[in-house]
């Protein structure tokens, strides 16, 4: 049976799903929550949280990817954010935070007009590793050939390459693209790169050799892709068919695990459930850690598209503060909104559903869900 919709006589349509249309259903067996593992493992590193943080400013700094890492999850440092381009980027966060709304987007594109010194990228990598936790950092497709040799010399675990789409074959007349393939093959640590949304492009990214794959296009709070640019990618779909991709590649490549990673429309502890119920190994959040009371942003939330200095399609957002970083991943849990003690909620589906572990809940059955749940 075809999904595809008729949406006027010269063109048709394959009708998609987010994370609210879906809802995952019970079994025939529960489980005590406390029996629930929410380990996963990409490459070398293990984690205790399939919770990568989005490298955004509002998000994350050195201080908040430590804590994280503590809490057993992974932090990643937007290696073009202010922390690679100020020493002391604190008072500049702090004006961002109190910009009126309609002088927001313009300062912000001079605030990080400021260009990125290596030196920082080296200081802020060194400073994360000092404490013991696995280290990540990202940089987006137009700078990686710039500063990954920093990179990856300052001792970074993980490398990320994050864009709004990237993809394994792009094409420009003006400059040499960077060759994913190549560049990864050549890398020393496992990338991470994205963001893809349909199975054709994930399966291109898979074979550049890269790690992990994150899912998503324009569905962050704080995006404005789909207003301003037409594209948007519903999530329950797109992850879906990466996941397809992954164990497609799986069988191509003679048993290469790609990790799927949910990146965008993630926002409470439901999505996360449902994005590892349509496939993903993990979640990246942003909105939902800019929650924590240690974040940067202290309850504001941006990321590198609120500042592009010629097409902004993103803004600054107010997300509020729900609590801190441990109570918005452990609890207790102050509104039942879904906003904290997002593990507690992914282990309490895991266990109502009866699936012991991640692996095993990507098989939960999935059905359309006839209500909006917000």
């Amino acid at each position: 049976m075809s999904n595809e919709i008729e949406i006027g006589r010269g063109k048709r349509g394959r009708r998609a799903y987010s994370f609210d249309d879906v809802a995952v259903v019970p079994s025939r067996r529960t489980r005590d929550p406390k029996d629930v593992s929410t380990e996963w493992q990409i490459d070398a590193y293990h984690f205790d949280l399939p919770i990568m943080a989005a490298p955004m400013d509002s998000v994350m700094s050195p201080d908040t990817a430590v804590a994280l890492g503590n809490h057993g999850g992974l932090g990643v440092l937007d290696l073009e954010g202010l922390w690679t381009r100020y020493e002391s980027p604190e008072p500049l966060l702090a004006e961002i935070r109190e910009l009126p709304a309609d002088q927001a987007t313009r300062r912000m594109q001079e605030i990080y007009a400021e260009p990125i010194k290596p030196e920082l990228i080296t200081q802020r990598i060194k400073e994360v590793r000092a404490a013991g936790v696995t280290v990540a950092g990202a940089l987006t497709p137009q700078r990686t050939q710039e500063h990954y040799q920093t990179v990856v010399d300052a001792g970074v675990d993980l490398f990320v390459i994050r864009g709004t789409t990237v993809s394994a074959e792009h094409v420009s007349g003006n400059a040499e693209p960077l060759n994913l393939k190549r560049f990864i093959y050549e890398l020393d640590v496992p990338v991470v790169v994205g963001g893809a949304s349909t199975y054709t492009a994930a399966l291109h990214l898979m074979r550049t050799g890269a790690a992990g794959v994150l899912v998503g296009f324009g569905g962050g709070a704080a995006h404005t892709t789909r207003v301003s640019l037409g594209i948007h990618a519903p999530m329950a779909t797109a992850v879906s068919d990466v996941a397809a991709a992954r164990r497609d590649y799986l069988d191509e490549s003679g048993g290469r695990y790609v990790h799927v990673i949910a990146d965008g429309g993630v926002g409470h502890s439901g999505d996360i459930v449902k994005a590892v119920a349509c496939g993903a190994d993990a979640v990246m959040l942003g909105a939902a850690l800019a929650r924590a009371s240690e974040a940067p942003g202290q309850g504001w939330h941006w990321g590198p598209e609120a500042h592009h200095s010629q097409l902004p399609r993103g803004e600054r957002v107010s997300v509020g503060t729900g609590g801190t970083l441990e109570e918005i991943l452990f609890g207790p849990g102050r509104q039942a909104d879904g906003t904290t003690n997002l593990v507690g909620a992914l282990r309490r589906a895991m266990a109502t559903t009866g699936y012991s572990d991640l692996k095993e809940f990507q098989r939960v059955e999935v059905v359309m869900s006839p209500y909006q749940p917000r």
